[in-house]
């Protein structure tokens, strides 16, 4: 009887090993190799709408820059299907297809004459894969800016890693048009089995979105506290606050009835412009995220930023980003002849239960390692890093290189 079953163990071993060589049933998984840090960008325009350079001009500019990852996000479109652009003979398109010609070379560019005007073709989101895309080094990430209003005001958010086209679904109220936009992504990302993102772009932009607004759309997760368009107002002025005051607001007043409500902050570039460095002008590199996770794939991409891992930059880069349920631990990467300040922002939960929690600086460092150990009675904590240098793409003068992690809240 022993003799038999090992017999028929080894029979059973053996046939295992001969089907897994042979491709019939799958070897055990390697072990995946370490997080690490992966630079992109989520906002940026192309001639695919809005943009003023052709598609491969813009993508080649993120990965000449040392990104790994770039969302196209033209305004209510993708880049799939055919079309031209017509190239007037002088003006911006003229530098736009001089530059696309010059790097990509003749036989690349398609164009014709119709009623005799000068069109380039616009090569679609998998052409550009083929020619721009590697392991490990960069990817490309479909991408939209569903662009809505609302009441005559903008309602724009971005969504990423979609596979087919969100149509601006509006509504009654700016809130209202947010959440409907969010529910049209998230209904997608059901459907398909893949996570999409969408986050809601420059709320300041036309002073469109109230505190308010995101303290109510608690389905939208995701805003930018930065974006590079010179024309956003993410400071504010005398009579709106700036977008990272909202951001503290909205914190508040979500977290003070769902503790899971947590809003997170990106920043974005929202590029339009390749043609120089102009300040005044939306240029790319301006801002950016720096996302955790092992792989550089669209799905790693995109889940690492739904649970929080990862922060965002205007120049600040962190060596070291981690919480537990006792603290939270950043470190910079320090650039030569900067200085830096930790800043540790939260909000304390006020022992007088009519009283409203107020955003505040709980602890600040000067220097590159910081350490904020939670108390127990804050509401939130976030970091703010910020150093003495300019950005390099400033839009104003007093501009200074930061970076944003996102807020924790403490295991209650």
């Amino acid at each position: 009887m022993r003799e038999r079953l090992v017999k028929a163990v080894a029979l059973l071993t053996s046939t295992a090993a001969i089907a897994a060589a042979s491709g019939l049933v799958p070897l055990p998984a390697p072990h995946p190799p370490p997080d690490r840090w992966w630079k992109g960008n989520l906002h940026t325009h192309s001639l695919w709408s809005d943009g003023r350079a052709f598609p491969e001009t813009v993508v080649s500019w993120y990965k000449r820059h040392g990104y790994h990852f770039l969302a196209l996000s033209d305004h209510n479109v993708l880049q799939e299907g055919e079309r031209w652009v017509t190239v007037p003979s002088d003006g911006w398109q003229q530098w736009a297809l001089t530059v696309y010609r010059d790097e990509f070379g003749p036989e690349w560019v398609e164009t014709r004459r119709k009623n005799g005007r000068l069109q380039v073709r616009l090569k679609t989101l998998a052409e550009l894969r083929t020619r721009f895309e590697e392991p490990d080094r960069f990817l490309l990430i479909a991408g939209e800016e569903i662009t809505d209003r609302c009441g005559g005001r903008p309602v724009h958010l971005n969504a990423t890693n979609l596979k087919d086209l969100v149509l601006p679904q509006g509504g009654q109220t700016v809130a209202e048009a947010i959440r409907n936009n969010v529910r049209a992504v998230r209904h997608q990302a059901r459907l398909l089995r893949r996570p999409i993102l969408v986050h809601l772009n420059h709320p300041n932009y036309g002073w469109a979105v109230r505190t308010e607004d995101l303290i109510e759309v608690t389905e939208e997760r995701f805003f930018e506290v930065f974006n590079g368009h010179p024309g956003v107002h993410n400071e504010g002025d005398e009579q709106h606050i700036s977008t990272e005051q909202m951001w503290d607001e909205a914190l508040i007043g979500r977290l003070l009835e769902d503790p899971q409500a947590v809003l997170y902050g990106l920043a974005t570039d929202d590029a339009h412009w390749y043609q120089n460095a102009d300040r005044q002008r939306p240029i790319p590199g301006r801002g950016w995220i720096m996302v955790r996770a092992a792989y550089l794939t669209p799905w790693a991409i995109v889940r690492a930023i739904k649970t929080g891992d990862f922060y965002a930059s205007t120049g600040v880069t962190l060596a070291r980003v981690d919480h537990s349920d006792e603290a939270i631990v950043v470190e910079v990467q320090p650039e030569a002849n900067a200085r830096y300040v930790i800043e540790f922002i939260g909000a304390v939960k006020p022992t007088d239960s009519t009283q409203r929690p107020q955003a505040e600086v709980l602890k600040r460092v000067a220097g590159v390692k910081a350490t904020y150990r939670f108390r127990g009675n804050e509401l939130y904590v976030r970091a703010r890093i910020t150093s003495n240098q300019p950005p390099d793409y400033p839009i104003h003068p007093h501009d200074r290189e930061k970076a944003w992690v996102q807020p924790v809240v403490p295991a209650r």
